[in-house]
């Protein structure tokens, strides 16, 4: 169940984040009450995952999803290019998570 408010809040995080740009520096309403309710709902969910699973593997998961999915929005909705490097760093961005989900002690279920 915590692996699954993980997940949300860190899709939740995700859509606050695309969303941001169009807020237009929160000068446009209905983008900025997106941002505001998808952190909100992120962080909530973010807190409640500490109670289960420990803050580091926390933050890696949460980080190294969030950053791979909100590059990837970023490169196929708004059409910021990526190159070679950008998508190796991604790969090992989400190569660590995995490493640290498949391998470590650390993490509870």
């Amino acid at each position: 169940m915590y692996w699954l408010m993980l997940f949300v809040a860190i899709v939740a995080e995700v859509i606050a984040t695309s969303t941001l740009k169009s807020t237009e520096g929160f000068t446009r309403l209905w983008p900025s009450v997106v941002v505001v309710i998808a952190y909100e709902t992120a962080f909530i969910l973010l807190s409640l995952c500490l109670k289960k699973i420990p803050v580091g593997i926390v933050y890696a998961v949460w980080s190294g999803v969030g950053v791979a999915l909100v590059t990837l929005i970023a490169w196929f909705v708004l059409d910021q290019p990526l190159d070679g490097p950008a998508l190796a760093g991604l790969a090992l961005i989400v190569g660590g998570v995995m490493v640290i989900n498949i391998f470590s002690r650390t993490v509870t279920e």
